[in-house]
């Protein structure tokens, strides 16, 4: 304990000659941060000697108080270093995450201190407050610095009322639009490919973050205002949104964290993928019996528009056609089935659709064995909260998907936690639909599955956003912050030249192969099928497939990954593997090397483009083969193409 307390304390220096400056230095020793504290605090990051970013006017503007002579004197330094393991509830990427960092904690003379770590893929800090009295906040601030030549991916919202779900620009980032704010997470990247995603986490009672452009390589933070003034006219959907923004963002407790500001760093690529920064600065579960939470396969009856064909009966929001998605469900063991928009008055929860027999309905589902969930707006719930909770149970529903909350002022954030901790008590999973983007609400509540705040597979029915090129970009940005809703697999696969938006039969950009295998590039330990269960039983040899690929993972491998290009990655459950490959409108030939299998032989089954996918995608060829450790492969992948694989171990 001795030598480790002695490691710790020489990396951390300080300089008197003008406030004071500290050092600290990443376990890996490639990060070295400078922390300035004078009148403000000021960070510069390095990376293997080349700096990354800097940020100054790190301050906290709290009413009543004078930030910079509240830090002027430092009445304790103190230095920690952490090696261990995480071992999270639900295995979104890992069974076990290793957490190694370096921490300085500064606390002040005044009601305030400073917390910052350094860890080898990324650095994060933030706020302690210790007033006795609840406080106002009136801003949080800081100027984030990159080079002239640095590039960024980002999102950009014209107001704080957003739903996340802007196509993706890509610019250097002085040349980034000054109007709007700019979504979390962003990408930036540098000249010589070292990569920074800015995000944040453990985001508690508190507005989300939001990055501001300048017009030069610099980048302001955002918080949007304490919300004042609601709109409650027009459609169902858009109600509860802000008119009126307070001229502060919070109002807080005295003694608190503030969420923590994550500067992840990634070497190459792949590294993007394998971050778990989010995950591990978020409060750690706060339920305590969580085997109750499964996650799992949803199908549901709103993109498909309950387009079912082959029955006897007329399709629609009615029992017969809810029975005949359970009956699907049961039948490739999926574990979930959606009630969306449409089972309720969207104005009222407790008024179901005239044709349908939800007691006979549940009924069904328990005697299949398939859990149901149901769709709300989120501001309906709100009205009729106490009724609601009290008839979900009854009915014994299993998960809620809540929409439209479009928001992360701090209203917004508390109804988040409000309802995770209150589903949780009720032993029910969530979906956030139109939701800001993941902050470590899902650590703290695991019951906390998946959300949106992506262009995901929807849009095919008025846009062509979705491309391959953007399924090349969620796994190195959206998916840095966790798991994401995208809707994978749809058997209605088209060519670029081909596709058009259509609203009640969307089709995909990419072929089959391709859509199959954003099953397992992309993460969500609940995934949700987009096509009316008609199409997936005509194409039962893949939905067999998809069958059988699960939702959570042991180990993580990225065996090829190019930002906007390809991606291809290797999962692992129990002792099963899983490989999927994407790419965007380019042709590819890929080598795909199996060292990080076990010793022995797998069996391989794997779906890749058909010989005529690039005019016609959804050809597609199903095949087997023995592969072992050590053994290259070489995948082709069509334009918009893909390739999926399933290893399992043979014995």
């Amino acid at each position: 304990m001795k030598k480790l307390l002695l490691i710790t304390l020489t990396l951390f220096l300080i300089n008197q000659s003008f406030g004071k400056d500290f050092k600290l230095l990443s376990p890996d020793k490639k990060t070295e941060v400078t922390i300035s504290v004078d009148s403000e605090i000021s960070i510069t990051t390095n990376y293997q000697s080349i700096k990354l970013f800097s940020l100054d006017n790190i301050s906290l503007d709290i009413e009543g108080e004078n930030f910079s002579s509240g830090i002027a004197k430092i009445k304790k330094e103190r230095t920690n270093s952490i090696n261990q393991k995480i071992y999270p509830e639900i295995k979104e990427k890992y069974k076990e995450i290793h957490e190694n960092y370096n921490e300085l904690f500064l606390d002040f003379k005044s009601d305030f201190s400073f917390t910052i770590r350094a860890y080898n893929d990324g650095i994060a800090y933030r706020f302690n407050t210790t007033f006795e009295d609840d406080r106002i906040v009136n801003k949080e601030n800081f100027n984030l610095h990159f080079n002239e030549q640095d590039s960024i991916y980002l999102q950009k919202s014209k107001t704080f009322n957003s739903s996340y779900e802007t196509p993706y620009e890509h610019n250097a980032v002085k040349d980034v639009i000054t109007d709007g704010y700019c979504c979390l997470p962003v990408l930036v990247q540098k000249s010589n490919g070292t990569n920074i995603i800015v995000t944040e986490s453990n985001l508690v009672e508190y507005p989300g973050l939001w990055l501001k452009a300048t017009g030069t390589s610099t980048m302001k933070s955002a918080n949007a205002g304490y919300p004042e003034s609601f709109k409650y006219e027009g459609s169902a959907y858009g109600q509860g949104q802000v008119k009126k923004h307070a001229n502060y963002i919070a109002k807080v407790k005295g003694t608190r964290s503030f969420p923590w500001r994550i500067f992840a760093i990634a070497e190459n690529d792949a590294d993007l993928i394998t971050n778990t920064l989010v995950y591990q600065l978020a409060t750690p579960s706060q339920i305590e019996d969580v085997s109750w939470i499964k996650p799992g396969v949803v199908t549901f009856d709103w993109w498909g528009r309950r387009n079912i064909y082959g029955t006897d009966f007329k399709s629609g929001m009615n029992t017969a056609t809810a029975k005949y998605f359970i009956e699907f469900c049961s039948d490739f063991g999926f574990e979930y089935f959606l009630f969306d928009d449409s089972w309720s008055k969207q104005d009222d929860l407790l008024s179901i659709h005239p044709d349908l027999n939800m007691e006979e309905v549940m009924a069904y589902a328990k005697k299949k064995e398939v859990k149901i969930m149901v769709w709300a707006i989120w501001n309906t719930f709100i009205k009729q909260e106490k009724e609601a909770w009290e008839q979900f149970e009854k009915w014994g529903i299993s998960g809620i998907k809540f929409d439209f909350m479009n928001r992360d002022d701090q209203k917004m954030v508390e109804f988040y936690y409000d309802v995770a901790e209150e589903a949780a008590k009720r032993k029910m999973v969530l979906d956030f639909h139109g939701a800001y983007k993941p902050s470590g609400l899902r650590r703290a509540f695991p019951n906390v599955l998946t959300r949106e705040a992506l262009i995901e597979f929807e849009y095919n029915g008025w846009t062509n956003y979705d491309t391959p090129k953007h399924h090349n970009l969620l796994p190195y940005i959206r998916m840095v912050a966790g798991p994401m809703d995208y809707i994978p697999y749809t058997t209605h696969n088209s060519t670029k030249n081909n596709f058009r938006p259509v609203g009640d039969m969307p089709m995909g950009m990419g072929t089959r192969a391709h859509s199959m295998a954003l099953f397992v590039v992309l993460e969500s330990p609940m995934q949700m099928l987009p096509d009316s269960p008609s199409d997936y039983y005509k194409e039962k040899e893949c939905t067999d497939f998809i069958s059988k690929i699960p939702t959570e993972w042991d180990d993580l491998k990225v065996l090829q990954a190019k930002i906007g290009e390809h991606t291809v990655v290797a999962r692992k459950n129990g002792d099963n593997w899983y490989i999927g490959a994407v790419t965007n409108w380019d042709a590819k030939s890929l080598e795909i090397n199996l060292d990080f299998l076990d010793d022995g032989k797998y069996e391989m089954e794997f779906i890749e483009d058909g010989i005529n996918a690039d005019t016609r995608a959804i050809d597609y060829l199903k095949k087997t083969k023995i592969v072992n450790n050590g053994e290259t492969i070489t995948i082709n992948l069509a334009p918009g193409g893909g390739w999926i694989a399933r290893l399992v171990k043979m014995k």
